[in-house]
């Protein structure tokens, strides 16, 4: 403890701009916070972060630490995440409601999210830090305490007070709808594709009719009478309805805009605090009609349930870590379609699988008037294995070669088009240029992108990590050059967005 006795001296003075890092702990300046007569400072030693805190009162004693002579040495957990979020408000993740742009960051690995803050400062966006699915934090061995503790104890590191998100995203359960908003998430993104009949395109018009046929007569008459043989004018744009395509829509979102209806008014209607809300209807095989999207969108507009974002299927392919593949001239038409209708309701669009879709993101920005809500996860991942490859090399080799043999195994997950034919061998390119060659490629990015999990869990025949411990100990050595990396890439994404 006593390398950390210069650091607390210059904290009870108030002044830690001038502290020069000594004996390997390197010092964190804008996480300086005081409250009362406890002063706290985020430090790194051995490439661990900690809080440091001196002074006396309630938050000294509260934090969990090695108390040495007045100075507490606090490790990032949860028990701290807590502390912090009673003392300092802007801990705290929020709700920002639908008249903020804001953009999920998905943090794989838990360390992305000060490169993000970085990102973000002064930018109209805000940031969702803590956005992780079900199957991203089985697939890490993360959970979602660990996922609030990244995101704020990264906002505390970045003295960051604009406001930041926390989304339970792409959950399914209610039990981890009912969790995540107990641990204190402030969006909910509910992943409807178990409610989703897609199974009603593949069959006859005189199948889908006798199917329909067997729905309850008060569900087919509350349909009918609102919808059948009826005309919308919504954004420009005129929706009709017969009895074709509203026997579709019914049967193949009936379900899922009750479930929608009862999450709401289940674990969010009377939970008295404000979540933003976003419905994913996107996990289809053909694209959502507007027909569609305007029904859905009424239905819960009708019975009361609030919306804070929708995420539909658009025309082409969104998918992980490249560039949108389709015809951007019909997406464009069918953006300002969807756009209209989140703007007519009142909810802002989302975008799923936003990561690197650089050719649509100015239309995007344009036509939701720069109320979008954008989710990147992936492409944060990559600029960590990007930054691995510039500095360690012979671990990427390793790396990018086990991903080849395993990758079968992880594309069954994914929608991918990845044409492994297409990535140059890592005999033929050169140390100084890996990272540009293969993550700049997008085989090479779909390669690495969706075998992650397989990479991050990879061990020995003795039960050692093959590869995760030293990835880890290789980004902490260089989150500078990893934090550039997220500011040049993000920061593109939310450039391009209009922002």
């Amino acid at each position: 403890m006593s390398k950390f006795q210069a650091i607390a001296e210059a904290m009870k003075q108030g002044d830690v701009t001038g502290i020069i890092a000594t004996d390997n702990v390197k010092v964190y300046p804008h996480s300086f916070a005081q409250s009362g007569d406890v002063t706290l400072l985020m430090v790194k030693a051995d490439n661990a972060k900690y809080i440091l805190a001196t002074g006396e009162g309630p938050l000294f004693d509260e934090l969990h630490g090695d108390n040495n002579n007045g100075v507490k040495l606090c490790p990032l957990v949860t028990a701290n995440r807590l502390v912090l979020n009673k003392y300092f408000d802007y801990t705290v993740p929020r709700a920002f409601g639908t008249q903020v742009a804001t953009i999920g960051l998905g943090d794989r690995l838990g360390i992305a999210s000060p490169g993000h803050i970085k990102t973000v400062a002064g930018k109209d966006v805000r940031p969702i830090l803590a956005q992780q699915s079900i199957r991203e934090i089985t697939l890490t061995n993360r959970d979602y305490n660990d996922v609030l503790n990244g995101a704020v104890f990264a906002v505390f590191q970045e003295g960051y007070k604009d406001g930041f998100g926390a989304d339970g995203d792409h959950l399914k359960v209610e039990a981890d709808i009912k969790m995540s908003l107990d641990l204190g998430f402030t969006m909910i993104t509910l992943d409807c594709s178990e409610k989703i009949d897609n199974s009603v395109e593949q069959i006859s018009a005189s199948e889908r009719e006798a199917k329909y046929n067997l729905l309850p007569e008060a569900t087919r008459s509350h349909y009918e009478s609102r919808y059948l043989n009826q005309q919308f004018e919504v954004a420009g744009n005129s929706i009709a309805f017969n009895k074709e395509n509203l026997q579709e829509i019914v049967l193949v979102y009936g379900a899922a805009i009750d479930f929608m209806e009862h999450i709401f008014v289940t674990y969010i209607k009377n939970l008295g605090r404000d979540v933003d809300f976003e419905i994913s209807i996107d996990e289809t095989p053909s694209p959502t009609a507007p027909e569609a999207h305007f029904l859905i969108a009424k239905e819960l507009y009708s019975r009361g349930v609030t919306v804070y974002s929708m995420a539909p299927r658009f025309i082409g392919e969104f998918q992980k870590g490249i560039d949108y593949i389709g015809d951007i001239v019909q997406f464009e038409k069918e953006m300002v379609i969807h756009a209209g209708l989140a703007d007519d309701f009142g909810y802002k669009l989302s975008i799923h699988s936003g990561s690197d879709k650089f050719s649509v993101f100015p239309i995007i920005g344009k036509y939701t008037k720069g109320r979008f809500h954008v989710k990147t996860a992936g492409t944060n991942w990559l600029e960590a294995v990007r930054t691995v490859a510039k500095v360690k090399p012979d671990l990427y080799r390793r790396m990018h070669q086990y991903a080849l043999e395993h990758f079968q195994e992880a594309a069954a997950y994914y929608h991918v088009t990845t044409d492994l034919s297409k990535i140059v061998p890592l005999d033929q390119v050169k140390d100084a240029d890996l990272a540009d060659t293969y993550m700049n490629e997008d085989n090479a990015r779909q390669l690495i992108h969706i075998t992650y999990g397989i990479l991050l869990q990879a061990k020995d025949a003795q039960g050692n990590s093959l590869f995760a411990d030293e990835f880890f100990r290789t980004l902490s050595e260089e989150e500078e050059a990893y934090e550039q990396s997220l500011i040049s890439h993000i920061g593109k994404h939310i450039r391009l967005l209009g922002k």
